[in-house]
């Protein structure tokens, strides 16, 4: 169960969103463009980013870039 620990757990690299621009979801209220967020977590699709509203969120890695 790991994800009851991804929030204290360490960060492996930092990602900067680079935009927001969704097709389908509003993710302008909770991602800041040129913003950087620790990498709590990673899959093929995904990063797992704890976003501006505190909670833990899975974003498509298309919004950010590697820093």
């Amino acid at each position: 169960m790991i994800h009851q620990t991804w929030t204290e757990s360490n960060t492996g690299k930092k990602i900067k969103c680079v935009h927001t621009d969704a097709k389908k979801y509003t993710v302008g209220n909770v991602l800041t463009i040129g913003k950087e967020y620790e990498v709590k977590n990673e899959s093929e699709d995904y990063y797992f980013v704890i976003d501006e509203s505190g909670k833990m969120g899975g974003f498509y890695k298309e919004y950010f870039e590697e820093v």
